[in-house]
């Protein structure tokens, strides 16, 4: 090959994202060089996007199975029995890079393309919960872009959910600089079916009609999956071809004719054109099923003229599924569809070859089979060393001058403030299943056929996971799975998505293996098998990663009653501590709330976690709140006691709280420990007998009061303040920050 050819071949893998390693293993499974459109097949299915080539050794290691697993990962989306024949669908998904890119429509097409994960197993979506991340909004350097990116995901994603009419009830938001250029976005959705209308992913039936339903195919978000697969560079900005645009009324009107057409018992396999497109759909339905599907672009719907194959089988146009019918049932889609008035046209047949054949007005334009594509790319066992933390294990000296101060300080903190001004842009009450939305400890829906309702947490802590990736990892799920026993509900599932860096540098890849493998263990022990995910990497600018940043989503059952609030409802009631103070030191300190925003400082290690103990502790809750002994309750989260105690003043009713301790005033108020929840009660006994039952400590802080919140530690009143300034500190603390 002369020098001319060999520079060619080198800006075009580059072009592509591959290897020369995996240039040659196309070579090899061929039989032949690739062609154009052959060599953009590979490299969105070969994607870190698509195939997790430097993860997928590492997620065999999750638990995914238990009793009531319907369907764990492989498919678009995990399945949970709920009873009564009634399964939910869930999962969770990214879309950081275009969400940077362009933010609006990077998160509206977030929440498109998980809403399409949900419906194509046969589920009607009922909830969408988003957990996002951005650099600081007063960032002398970057806050304007990260008010700007901040406001149009926030507006993407409301534009998306309540246009197509799915309540956002829940999610988190934090800040940290680590995200100034390469923010996060993460979108999770579930829906309900009965179990006889799931539907799967699978190209089954030798000369089935493969149909292309939807939208029309443009130029929008080719290489999308490509691009997310790549770090951030100075030319990022010029990559805004490659994020698709969303139309989620188009949407509404997809879903009903997909669950429509699934009910005439005339479609045998669907699955929906997201990442990758149609090359995505195709190849991972025919794999699935092991059969070949053979078809012909003349017949896929094009919005743009002179489309070449390389373009229509790369686009990630949205709003576009492929269904498999039967034989002889192809009018009977065809009616569904039109009575919507939305695009069908068959444009190919099942085959028994498991070649994906695509033809161009007859011309055969690529001919791969399509285990190679899903199923055979390379697979990375990417070396690995310590996970990287260029912070010190020892933290500064401190002390202190206002515990009241400090409160009010981290209050008005963008992590700890009100999110209203996000949530309030939501649509959170829309079907009117929602009983518990934004704001709380999980939010909850009811299934209205049943007398179950599902409660849901998000939860992730970056800070905690860079300080070590896999306590860090553990404390995550133990924190979704205390929010959904505080509710009542019993964790059942999990989905999660591991947002990390450039998995070819060792330092990075430690972070992701060490957090798997903690996530693999808390899940495993709080019997929460992950269903399914997603996992993001490259999320690297000008060489900065990210923290190591998994979230997950953990569902929980409870029966349908009215929910427990977290704020106390009102005075005379006990309130007591389930789990005691806890233990601390310096060292578990360095990843807290305070060390943050007061000390503007991290270090040490991340809270300790005794998982049999804090089992012992939801058991506990669970008991308590179903048996109606509490009127409130609230977990200790971040900002640790002080902080709960203030979030409970704010439906108007204060405390007064007298506590001994021997540990630092700010460790009593802020440190963060595990397994403890916060009870506002008028059956103390009752509460006592449950903790002793369950043998965790449980320790009485006061009574709700009128007015103040008065804390007082060893006859020391080191907080006293009125709940209207209280909340007022925390309620506009975010809208003032967005309008500097």
């Amino acid at each position: 090959m002369s020098d001319n050819n060999t520079n060619q071949l080198d800006a075009l893998l580059k072009k592509h994202k591959l290897t020369k390693g995996e240039y040659e293993k196309i070579i090899q499974l061929l039989g032949r060089e690739p062609n154009l459109t052959e060599l953009g097949i590979f490299s969105v299915m070969w994607s870190e996007h698509c195939s997790y080539k430097s993860s997928k050794v590492h997620l065999k290691k999750l638990p995914t199975e238990s009793p009531l697993v319907l369907q764990g990962p492989g498919e678009n989306a995990g399945i949970i029995d709920i009873g009564d024949n009634y399964a939910i669908a869930f999962k969770i998904e990214s879309h950081n890079h275009p969400s940077f890119i362009e933010p609006f429509q990077g998160a509206a097409t977030g929440v498109g393309g998980i809403l399409r994960d949900i419906f194509t197993m046969g589920a009607r979506p009922i909830a969408v919960m988003d957990a996002i991340r951005f650099g600081p909004l007063d960032s002398a350097a970057n806050g304007a872009r990260n008010r700007r990116i901040l406001d149009g995901v926030v507006q993407g994603i409301s534009h998306y959910g309540n246009c197509f009419g799915v309540p956002t009830i829940g999610g988190e938001t934090a800040f940290e600089s680590c995200y100034d250029g390469n923010p996060l976005v993460n979108v999770f959705a579930l829906g309900v079916f009965r179990h006889d209308e799931i539907f799967y992913g699978r190209a089954t039936g030798v000369g089935n009609p493969v149909i292309y339903v939807g939208a029309r195919t443009g130029r929008d978000g080719i290489h999308g999956a490509s691009m997310a697969s790549d770090v951030f560079t100075e030319a990022s900005k010029q990559q805004r071809p490659t994020v698709q645009v969303g139309d989620p009324f188009m949407e509404k009107l997809l879903l009903e004719a997909c669950i429509e057409a699934m009910n005439t018992g005339a479609v045998v396999g669907i699955q929906d054109m997201g990442a990758a497109g149609l090359t995505c759909s195709t190849s991972e339905m025919g794999s699935r099923a092991g059969t070949g599907i053979d078809f012909d672009l003349k017949h896929v719907p094009q919005r743009e003229t002179g489309m070449t194959p390389y373009e229509i089988m790369l686009s990630e146009s949205q709003e576009r599924m492929l269904l498999v019918a039967e034989k002889g049932r192809e009018q009977e889609i065809f009616d569904v569809f039109n009575k919507w008035g939305l695009e069908s046209a068959v444009i190919g047949t099942v085959t028994d070859d498991g070649m994906l054949r695509v033809r161009n007005h007859g011309e055969v334009v690529a001919e791969i089979k399509n285990r190679d594509l899903a199923d055979e790319a390379p697979l990375y066992h990417r070396p690995y060393t310590k996970p990287f933390r260029n912070v010190p294990l020892d933290g500064p000296e401190f002390k202190s001058a206002s515990a009241q101060d400090d409160l009010l300080k981290m209050l008005a903190s963008n992590d700890l403030c009100s999110k209203k001004w996000i949530w309030e842009q939501y649509d959170y009450m829309v079907r009117t299943n929602t009983l518990a939305g934004p704001g709380g400890d999980a939010a909850i829906i009811r299934i209205k056929e049943t007398g179950t309702s599902i409660a849901m947490s998000l939860d992730g802590n970056g800070r905690y996971c860079f300080l070590d990736p896999r306590e860090g990892a553990k404390l995550i799920v133990a924190e979704c799975c205390r929010n959904l026993s505080t509710v009542g509900a019993v964790p059942v599932s999990a989905t999660n998505n591991l947002n990390f860096g450039n998995p070819e540098r060792p330092e990075i890849m430690a972070q992701l293996v060490e957090g798997i493998e903690g996530l693999a263990e808390a899940c495993s022990f709080f019997e929460t098998p992950i269903t399914g995910g997603n996992v993001s990497l490259y999320n690297e600018t000008l060489g900065e990663s990210i923290f190591p940043t998994p979230v997950v989503g953990i569902v929980g059952l409870l029966p349908t009653v009215a929910p427990i609030p977290s704020a106390f409802p009102r005075a005379g009631l006990d309130l007591v501590l389930l789990g005691g103070l806890g233990d601390t030191d310096l060292t578990h300190f360095g990843g807290t709330q305070y060390a943050k925003q007061v000390l503007q400082s991290l270090w040490g290690l991340p809270p300790k976690l005794d998982m049999e103990f804090e089992k012992r502790v939801h058991n506990a809750i669970r008991e308590i709140v179903r048996a109606n002994l509490a009127e409130a309750a609230h977990d200790l989260g971040d900002g640790g006691l002080g902080v709960a105690m203030a979030e409970g003043t704010f439906a108007g009713v204060g405390a007064e709280v007298e506590l001994r301790s021997d540990l630092r005033t700010e460790f009593v108020l802020f440190h963060e420990g595990a397994s403890r929840i916060m009870v506002a009660t008028s059956k103390l006994e009752e509460v006592f007998a449950v903790a002793e039952r369950h043998n965790i400590p449980a320790l009485i802080l006061g009574k709700t009061v009128p007015g103040n919140l008065k804390i007082t530690i060893n006859d020391v009143a080191v907080i006293d303040v009125t709940v209207d300034k209280l909340y007022q500190t925390w309620d506009r603390a975010l809208e003032d920050s967005l309008h500097v």
